[in-house]
């Protein structure tokens, strides 16, 4: 764990009430590049009604919760798996029908 991420997660007593991508991610304990997915997936809202390529926020009380919820967690981390899988075959796919021409 990075120190960043060790002194964010220690004032977490006292943390903001909203969190960027970064430290939702911090929270959960998974890649920045993460969270979209979760988004998409319906897993996780942000804040508000942010456009597709805006900046997101996300509720630290609601992130402290879902954290706590070990259902919410395998559904989450499935999703993740699920997620990667899919994108590794079409790339593996997308590679032999280039291979194959």
């Amino acid at each position: 764990m990075k120190d960043e991420q060790r002194q964010f997660l220690s004032l977490l007593t006292m943390a903001p009430a909203r969190l960027s991508v970064e430290q939702a991610a911090w929270v959960l304990n998974c890649q920045e590049h993460d969270i979209p997915i979760l988004v998409q997936t319906k897993l996780l809202k942000p804040l508000g009604s942010p456009p597709p390529n805006g900046v997101k926020f996300f509720a630290t009380a609601e992130l402290m919760e879902l954290a706590k919820d070990r259902a919410w967690l395998a559904r989450a981390t499935n999703a993740l798996h699920q997620y990667w899988q899919a994108k590794n075959l079409r790339r593996v796919r997308r590679s032999r029908s280039l291979a194959a021409a």
